[in-house]
């Protein structure tokens, strides 16, 4: 959390301004007392009738009062909030011309348009015109607007569509002055937004996907549930209420039940969220709905036209509006084919359905055939995964479900780069069509590229460390640490064991199992899982481990290493480094003395390569993967979660430590489809790292990161 002074430096602009107005609200004692009950209104608030008495002062004083004592609340927050966004985005200068240019289209627009269309037969633009507003909420909704210009997508078409659902929602259902104002504004800053940052206003047009279709769909329930929530509470004076009669919009107030409101919003709500997963029985639901909806409406239309009756702009609009709604549901029908989840559960295929040793076995074998690219793909054999296959490739991707998010583990394994692909794509789709969030963790750069081609975001999340074995040699001043952790090694009489860890004898498992737990135990977390295995994974016959071991047996240290099938598959090229586990007050040089025996005996095997792994979030460089994203923030993210888990499982610490060897380095990406799916993502990777934590422990980690 930034600190206050750190605030109120980057926000000078918006923290002088709630300064002022704070101050003057209590000056002129208009935090408790009306302003428009007070003399004091006529040089203090603004509106077409202060500017037709000659008070054009009052369009730049207005902007620091609010006209009743409880709008201070919404003016304040709105100005902190909206405001500050603006500035922290545009910096001080660009957002003091957007909150001033936004403020004067907005209050001098509005007094114009009222002014032309008054005294014409429109009862609310005449009522209006006679009605004076004071405050700067135009000023930081329309400053919102044009900072949304900075944001990328999908969130700026998000931020926009929500500033401009909430200003049309609030003109047609309140339709007060400041409403209308703030229609203006917003419209006017989106227009200045992209002048601001140095290019011309442009509309861009794109075919719209599966997804677009799934949002605007969603988002039409949820407009109809805020317009519902909202009715019970509006004066039925918005500029199409406005042209019913006063007997008809008596009854329409008495007819507004907020009991009803709260029951069709939540409903509506419910089937708004249904829709987003892509669900079929909501598709139909909502089209059936809105097909009774529209029909009655028709009928409507036509008995006002019929009795000549008053209305009938209020019986149209709501008529365009669901058949807006219909019409998104009719084309993008594609979209919403999803079963339920619970249907989903008992279709075969489906994602979230437990697997069996089969296809374990079956990935092992593939794996061993096909190889892949990614030398850390001996993971995806690990029994708590499922595999996706695909019967028009031959290969697989190795998954775990948390929170709704599919988590692909690695490189999609396949003999070659088009069958990756391939199956990439085809994982895709599956996910999506079972209304699950796709994304695949720790691949490497040529997978990165792959999901790129599909419109994904890459981020790096992780540096594999490896070493070329032909050309190691410990020879030189670069590599005394690992000379002098071998010569004491053979001075104290440790030496190196390598092999199967489920074929030595028992009294070694044991200590090996003593040794991870106490290591586990001086955590205070549950231990990690996911890319992080432990002595379980270390029994697979296929795996190997080294040993540390003295005269008397005492095992001092422990590393497992998995094997490395390359592209082409067949016998192991390289192996990889997974476990890391030191005797506490045992030989101090242990783990340098374990890998330094390990690569040699690999590189006289004839090895090619030894990977040391990937620590996750440690990075020596953060890479640019993705231009589409705001890549400040989500590398403050993940160095500052990437801090707070240090303490207890040393990320960082063995990241520098693998430094040693002098490894090369390779970026570990995490690739997804939708920005706005990452707070999701981030939750379920959480789960698959620690699906034993508790609330407690994870409340614990967050205390100790602060």
């Amino acid at each position: 959390m930034p600190r206050p002074r750190t605030v109120m430096r980057r926000l000078p602009l918006t923290s002088a301004l709630l300064a002022v107005v704070l101050a003057l609200s209590v000056v002129t004692r208009t935090l408790w007392d009306p302003l428009l009950d007070r003399l004091l209104r006529t040089s203090l608030t603004y509106g077409l009738p202060a500017f037709e008495s000659g008070d054009w002062w009052t369009v730049l004083t207005g902007a620091f009062f609010a006209p009743r004592p409880l709008q201070y609340v919404p003016i304040l927050v709105g100005l902190a909030v909206f405001g500050g966004f603006a500035e922290w985005r545009l910096g001080p200068l660009r957002y003091a011309v957007a909150l001033a240019t936004c403020h004067l289209v907005g209050v001098l627009g509005s007094a114009g348009l009222l002014w032309l269309t008054r005294d014409h037969g429109y009862l609310w633009s005449t009522t209006l015109s006679h009605v004076r507003d004071a405050g700067p909420s135009a000023a930081f909704l329309g400053a919102a607007a044009a900072a949304s210009v900075t944001v990328a997508p999908p969130w700026r078409g998000r931020l926009r569509t929500v500033l401009t659902a909430y200003v049309v929602l609030f003109v047609i259902h309140l339709g007060g002055l400041a409403d209308l104002e703030h229609v203006l504004a917003v419209g006017w800053g989106l227009l200045l937004g992209p002048v601001l940052v140095g290019r011309a206003p442009a509309l861009h047009s794109r075919q719209l996907t599966r997804r677009d279709f799934r949002l605007l769909a969603s988002g039409f329930f949820v407009v109809a549930a805020v317009e519902g929530l909202i009715q019970p509470f509006t004066t039925a004076d918005g500029p199409l209420t406005a042209t019913l009669s006063a007997a008809a919009r008596a009854e329409a107030l008495a007819d507004r039940n907020l009991l009803v409101g709260v029951v069709l919003g939540t409903l509506w709500l419910i089937l708004a969220r249904s829709l987003y997963k892509g669900r079929r029985r909501a598709w139909r639901w909502a089209v059936g709905l809105l097909v009774l909806v529209i029909g009655i409406q028709l009928a409507n239309v036509g008995y006002v036209l019929a009795t000549a009756e008053q209305g009938l702009l209020v019986a149209c609009w709501d008529l365009v509006g669901n058949a807006f709604g219909l019409g998104v549901l009719l084309v993008g029908r594609h979209a919403f084919r999803n079963p339920s989840r619970r249907r989903a559960r008992r279709t075969t295929g489906s994602l979230v359905a437990p697997a069996d040793d089969g296809q374990r076995e079956q990935a092992v074998a593939l794996l061993r055939e096909q190889g892949t690219g990614n030398r850390l793909a001996w993971m995806t054999t690990w029994p708590e995964n499922r595999w996706f296959t695909d019967e028009r490739e031959s290969g697989y991707i190795a998954y775990r479900v948390h929170a709704g998010v599919v988590i692909g583990l690695c490189d999609p394994v396949a003999g070659t780069q088009r069958e990756r692909a391939a199956l990439l794509g085809a994982f895709s789709d599956t996910v999506h069509a079972q209304g699950l969030v796709p994304c695949l963790f720790t691949v490497t750069s040529e997978v990165s590229a792959h999901a790129r081609a599909r419109g994904w975001h890459c981020v790096q999340v992780a540096e594999e460390a490896w070493i070329e074995l032909p050309t190691l040699d410990f020879v030189g001043k670069a590599w005394q640490d690992v000379r002098t952790a071998l010569n004491q090694a053979a001075k104290l009489g440790v030496v190196f064991r390598l092999g199967p860890l489920v074929q030595m004898p028992r009294g070694i498992q044991m200590q090996v199992k003593a040794i991870s737990s106490e290591w586990v135990e001086d955590k205070g977390l549950p231990e990690m899982g996911f890319t992080l295995g432990g002595v379980d994974e270390a029994l697979d016959p296929d795996v190997r481990v080294g040993l540390a071991v003295d005269d008397d047996g005492t095992v001092h240290g422990v590393t497992s290493w998995m094997p490395v099938h390359e592209e082409g598959g067949g016998d192991p090229t390289g192996w990889t480094l997974d476990v890391m586990r030191r005797l506490p007050g045992g030989f101090r040089y242990s783990m340098e003395f374990l890998i330094a025996s390990a690569c040699l005996a690999f590189k006289e095997e004839g090895c090619a390569v030894v990977s040391l792994s990937g620590a996750p979030l440690a990075r020596t460089v953060a890479q640019a993967g993705d231009e589409g994203l705001d890549r400040g923030t989500i590398d403050t993210f993940l160095d500052r979660l990437g801090a707070t888990l240090e303490p207890y499982y040393g990320f960082r610490s063995l990241h520098a430590f693998k430094a040693k060897f002098k490894p090369r380095h390779e970026p570990l990406h995490l690739v997804f489809p939708d920005e706005a799916a990452l707070p999701r993502i981030g939750l379920a990777l959480t789960r698959a790292y620690l699906p034993e934590a508790g609330v407690r422990d994870l409340v614990a980690l967050a205390r100790t990161g602060h």
